[in-house]
């Protein structure tokens, strides 16, 4: 069953949440034990929390949710994550959020502290810079939830969005095994905002995205690569779908394309709701103004939440900026952000 066709019948029909969790709790193989829960010795530091170990967290559930602050498939679930850490931890979970950094930025303690504040992430959190957690759970996607009962062994995983009616499902019947009294079976509501917004699927035709060759596709430059250089890129004459070009004073990296002039533009033609970039400025503390447009015209009427009206925004810090919120009809058209000043670091577009 699709995620989505199971939220709509829990959510109609609560005596099929009822139903589920009482019958898993009388048949282990509806949730049979995939392992122990390992340590989270790999961590390099923690946020929120003491050290936590499986040994301390015996008796309660556990929801370990593995992220990276740019992930915006990660980001998509957090509001479910949140809820449901204010919903059960009284009642017997607890959530450890393993932040496993996929950018190199994302390894800085203090953008990692920003960000938790920021997004509002309230429980314990394992700073998993060197990977040893990710590699003890043999991990390999963001986001990923793992789910432990009392006596410390995991039962369930969910790799990527969705499915978040299951989810919690399982976090219910978790608590009941464990003894605990009076769990609510409604689900929990939420509202996102911005980058927490699921994506618009049915209109989504456009990938991620990676700017540094190391990772990049669809680059459509007239001029070719010119990699690990400051260079003077032309515009192409036409983007296909999903191709991108650099325009202006660009270094290209494998890692990130870096914008080495005044009024350095990126272009790409997508189709999607929402376009967002991972970008951040190479110097911490300095904040390069940019503007956005949709087709040649200044993007009124189809910002993201990092952009004001007139379609203009100012990078400061290292995230991910939402450029471009389509209220519809979505159709293949071009977005281009150009920058007032050298010194952005650019890394992925993600669409929504």
């Amino acid at each position: 069953m699709s995620d989505s066709s199971t939220e709509a019948t829990a959510s109609g029909l609560p005596g099929f949440v009822r139903s589920f969790v009482h019958r898993v709790a009388g048949d282990p193989r509806v949730l049979p034990v995939e392992g122990p829960l390992p340590a989270f010795t790999g961590a390099t530091r923690w946020l929120n929390s003491d050290p936590l170990t499986p040994q301390g967290l015996r008796g309660r559930v556990v929801l370990v949710d593995f992220w990276t602050y740019t992930c915006v498939n990660w980001l998509r679930t957090l509001p479910y994550v949140r809820a449901w850490d204010a919903k059960y931890a009284g009642q017997g979970l607890t959530t450890i959020g393993v932040h496993t950094p996929e950018f190199a930025f994302e390894h800085d303690v203090a953008n990692i502290v920003a960000q938790v504040h920021a997004l509002r992430v309230p429980y314990p959190i394992a700073v998993d810079s060197d990977s040893g957690v990710w590699n003890a759970f043999d991990n390999h996607y963001w986001p990923a939830v793992y789910l432990a009962d009392a006596e410390g062994r995991i039962r369930y995983h969910h790799f990527g969005e969705g499915e978040y009616a299951m989810q919690e499902m399982v976090i219910q019947h978790l608590l009941l095994e464990a003894g605990a009294q009076d769990v609510a079976l409604d689900l929990v509501a939420v509202a996102p905002v911005g980058l927490e917004v699921a994506a618009d699927y049915p209109t989504l035709r456009s990938p991620e995205s990676y700017l540094g060759y190391g990772q990049a596709t669809g680059m459509a430059s007239p001029d070719g690569l010119q990699a690990d250089q400051p260079y003077d890129y032309t515009a192409p004459p036409r983007l296909g779908l999903n191709e991108w070009a650099p325009v202006g004073g660009w270094a290209i990296s494998a890692r990130a394309a870096t914008a080495t002039a005044a009024n350095a533009r990126l272009a790409f033609r997508f189709q999607a709701r929402d376009v967002n970039l991972v970008m951040g400025p190479a110097v911490r503390g300095t904040a390069v103004p940019f503007r956005v447009s949709l087709d040649g015209q200044p993007a009124s009427g189809a910002v993201g939440t990092d952009v004001d009206a007139d379609g203009t925004g100012t990078v400061r810090e290292q995230r991910t900026y939402q450029l471009i919120r389509q209220p519809g009809p979505i159709t293949e058209r071009v977005v281009e952000i150009a920058f007032r000043d050298p010194g952005v670091e650019t890394f992925c577009f993600t669409f929504g």
